[in-house]
């Protein structure tokens, strides 16, 4: 949570208004039925993409932000769609992860930028998202879905369906992508092959970087898996097809000397942050801690948190509840409570002004009620009850001159369950005044050059890789722990 702002609402009018026809599949040459224009990918696209980046921010380092932009241009050049005006951006996120969205806005997580080990993976996987582009897989998509919401108190707040809200918090919350059929993640790793063939790169690699994801989804196996993993084939079935196709795209290609570029690469990202950033704000032992903002607050034993830019959201196990910590504006807390209130249409069941660790603050009970038609006065009162779709408690706290929300939502049912919840955490936000919190420090990839060829295991040990990480580190090094690594060599190892 680098920076909170208000809930954003959802990508707007131009995803309604669908038309269906009939268009050339760029890639394909085949005529097929599109219910989205280009117009109307493109339009999506430049909404979407503003909403992206405010919630999960662009990752600070222009070095590797000019890569990722000059490469991409220069594949997009070469692709079926060489008109787009094509976006690459390295996103501030840990998951190991890469999407695009529709009209040629394509986003690389820090997180998989750091498991990249060549320059050649990462063309193969930058020309993969550019496949799902210029095949216009995303525009296909929307006919069937719509782009996941950026603004999910929004969502929340007009839905009853909690459970699928805790499904997104335990699985991550991902980042904001279309899930393709697996047909469409075939012909976009083909294209993958294809694009990074095509501008010098040697395709045998992305198909390694599959191995990385495949060790990635078995350690993952306890855990939620990565959104890279969780919506594309099975990466040992990929790491074959995509050495043969790398294979007879260079038997097409003139003899050339194909680029891997290991250690350029390696020394770019060398210094890239490592997991969770401190600064965005961590959970530790049950404590939410932001240390720029300096507030905490207790986090529910056993629910699902997720951390981003925007907000914090926390979900029981069961999915029968849902809150959200946000910031509102106004000037005071009444202002920013009417705000609230009157723009997700809450009918108010009681306030009061309270006091929450020395902070002012208001507690607010609303109601959001379905909409109803038109009925006599007496009827509608009879079924004011069964209109309630979701009851909340928000504590709107005012600390360091900003309106903290901390919204806790439920069904009417399960009100009287969970608001101690709501109120317990509400409560236990205050100052953070811990030196030990304020300054914590990022891990980082570091980049170290081997003296002495060994094994990858024992080069770890050398430079202070614990036991219980080892194979953490052989993932992020693409490399098994008993591989020999010669002296001279480059290898990643995580420090602070």
């Amino acid at each position: 949570m680098k920076s909170l702002v208000s809930a954003v609402s959802g990508l707007g009018t131009a995803l309604l208004l669908l038309h269906s026809g009939c268009s050339t599949n760029p890639v394909s040459g085949k005529r097929e039925v599109s219910l989205v224009s280009e117009e109307q990918e493109l339009a999506m696209g430049k909404e979407a993409d503003p909403q992206v980046i405010a919630q999960y921010g662009l990752y600070e380092n222009e070095a590797l932000q000019r890569f990722v932009q000059e490469k991409g241009k220069q594949m997009g050049a070469i692709s079926h769609r060489p008109g787009l005006t094509y976006q690459f951006r390295v996103v501030d996120s840990p998951v190991i992860n890469a999407f695009a969205i529709p009209g040629g806005y394509i986003y690389l997580t820090r997180g998989i930028m750091a498991h990249f080990n060549n320059e050649a993976q990462f063309a193969g996987v930058l020309g993969h998202e550019i496949g799902h582009v210029t095949a216009r897989h995303s525009a296909q998509q929307q006919t069937k879905s719509t782009l996941a919401q950026v603004g999910l108190i929004a969502g929340m707040i007009a839905s009853p369906q909690f459970g699928q809200y805790a499904e997104q918090a335990q699985q991550g919350l991902g980042l904001l992508f279309l899930k393709f059929g697996r047909d469409d993640e075939r012909e976009a790793d083909q294209l993958g092959v294809e694009y990074s063939s095509k501008i010098g790169y040697d395709a045998h690699q992305m198909a390694d970087f599959f191995q990385t994801l495949q060790r990635e989804q078995q350690k993952s196996t306890a855990e939620a898996l990565p959104p890279f993993l969780s919506t594309h084939p099975d990466p040992g079935d990929r790491y074959n097809t995509v050495h043969q196709l790398a294979t007879q795209w260079q038997q097409k290609m003139p003899a050339t000397n194909l680029q891997v570029n290991r250690n350029s690469y390696l020394q770019m990202i060398d210094g890239i942050v490592y997991g969770e950033d401190p600064k965005q704000g961590f959970l530790e032992k049950g404590v939410f801690y932001h240390p720029v903002l300096k507030f905490q607050f207790p986090v529910p034993t056993s629910w699902k948190f997720q951390n981003s830019p925007q907000q914090v959201q926390m979900a029981p196990q069961d999915g029968k509840a849902l809150m959200i910590l946000t910031l509102a504006p106004g000037e005071t807390l009444e202002a920013a409570a009417q705000q609230m209130i009157k723009q997700y249409q809450l009918q108010v069941v009681e306030s009061k002004s309270i006091t929450i660790n020395g902070l002012p603050a208001l507690a607010v009970v609303a109601d959001q009620v379905a909409q109803q038609q038109q009925q006599p006065q007496q009827q509608q009162q009879q079924q004011q009850a069964a209109q309630v779709s979701a009851r909340t408690l928000i504590h709107f706290i005012r600390y360091g001159n900003a309106n903290y929300v901390l919204l806790g939502a439920s069904s009417p049912q399960d009100f009287a369950t969970y608001a101690p919840q709501f109120s317990s955490t509400a409560q236990g936000f205050r100052q953070l005044t811990d030196p030990d919190k304020l300054n914590r420090k990022p891990e980082r990839v570091r980049v170290k050059t081997l003296k002495l060829r060994s094994n990858l295991s024992q080069a770890l040990r050398s430079n202070g890789v614990p036991e219980a990480r080892l194979e953490e580190m052989a993932i992020l090094n693409g490399m098994q722990l008993n591989e020999q690594v010669n002296a001279g060599s480059l290898i990643k190892v995580v420090e602070q």
